[in-house]
């Protein structure tokens, strides 16, 4: 199909899927998968991604990052404290384990094992906010200990997904090279954030001397993707890079606006061809094929984050049933989740088949919180 006719193709069925999605009370963002699978070789295989749809996809991705670190509270991420951190480390570190121990179990590779781990690892809260919010428990206790542990969350899966991308690159996985990856990536961040933070200002507060339209919107897509590129030159993954530039811009005085301009540019073209993408490449009959283990798989990914986060809770003090409701809030996968298995498949670590038992584990995530939520805060 012509690239053009084929963008055409996937924003529509984008917008459709992701609006039927929102009205069954899911995320548009599953809708738009759902879509992908149906555009894709499971079904009417009307879809290539070529190179041209591909880079485009590639920089929805990377938007999507950029957007992430735009919406950071810095200051709220000094102020939460330990509860959040030891939510979201163990939120983080169980369905690790759990999924790289049945990927090694199920014989897969070492390294894709480790990324079938690393995909398991990242909560999406959007899901949990909007449900808690039709509740009337999101300024809780519990509803403002799952919002900030999802912070800690993002970031601590972010680095996971920049140390399994430099593992990839350096060949190996032994301990010492996992200390230097780290020392690489604290480094990477305390550099750009403190020399960064005071030149990005100035270089917005610059950009109102063009006048031209919307020239301070195009400097910051600049920042982003000049950090995209210095991320990968050090080894560590692009979108830690636009994740950073996103942290550095929300420091401006131009955060606000900025904001606005990029969730405008990127959910009306980059960022619908990037998760129609992710499933327009899963292959339906490979979950099917997989059976045991994708079921195995997603039920791991479920109590991994259940007890994890609810273990965490505990230790926080909160008490049995609110670290249950934390659990349970902090299940769903979606964004950062699905760009580190779009990732691992474009670095030839993960196969379609783990691919797409990643996207399966993802989407039967989402698809479980809204009732188990509304389960668990019963009687309330």
């Amino acid at each position: 199909m012509d690239p053009f006719l084929e963008l055409a193709v996937i924003l529509v069925t984008a917008k459709l899927s992701g609006y039927v999605s929102s009205r069954l009370g899911f995320p548009a963002a599953l809708g738009q998968i759902i879509g992908g699978i149906i555009l894709g070789s499971s079904l009417l295989d009307v879809v290539t991604y070529g190179e041209g749809v591909r880079l485009i996809s590639d920089l929805g991705v990377v938007m999507l990052l950029f957007l992430a670190g735009l919406e950071t509270d810095m200051e709220e991420f000094k102020r939460v404290g330990l509860p959040a951190f030891l939510i979201a480390s163990l939120g983080v570190a169980l369905p690790f384990i759990f999924g790289y121990l049945i990927a090694l179990k199920w014989g897969y590779p070492n390294m894709e094992a480790l990324f079938l781990g690393g995909v398991m690892t990242a909560t999406s809260v959007s899901l949990t906010a909007s449900v808690l919010m039709e509740m009337k428990k999101l300024r809780t206790r519990v509803g403002a200990a799952i919002l900030a542990a999802a912070v800690v969350d993002d970031v601590l899966g972010i680095i996971i997904l920049t140390i399994l991308v430099a593992v990839n690159t350096k060949g190996t996985v032994y301990a010492q090279d996992i200390a230097i990856i780290l020392i690489e990536i604290t480094a990477f961040f305390l550099l750009s954030y403190l020399i960064g933070r005071g030149a990005v200002k100035r270089l917005l507060r610059s950009s109102h001397r063009i006048n031209l339209p919307e020239t301070v919107t195009t400097v910051s897509l600049v920042v982003m993707l000049i950090f995209a590129y210095l991320a990968e030159y050090f080894q560590i993954a692009a979108i830690t890079g636009a994740y950073l530039a996103g942290i550095l811009v929300a420091g401006s005085e131009d955060a606000k606006k900025i904001t606005d301009k990029i969730v405008t540019i990127g959910y009306a073209f980059f960022i619908p061809v990037f998760l129609v993408g992710v499933g327009a490449e899963t292959d339906a009959h490979v979950i099917f094929a997989a059976g045991t283990f994708a079921l195995i798989y997603s039920l791991l990914g479920i109590i991994g984050k259940v007890a994890g986060c609810g273990i965490g809770g505990l230790l926080s003090r909160f008490k049995p049933k609110e670290a249950l409701q934390i659990g349970v809030g902090m299940i769903p996968r979606m964004e950062v989740g699905l760009i580190m298995a779009n990732i691992g498949l474009a670095e030839g670590i993960l196969t379609n088949e783990s691919f797409s038992i990643s996207i399966a584990m993802v989407m039967v995530t989402t698809l479980v919180t809204p009732p188990l939520l509304r389960l668990v805060f019963a009687r309330e």
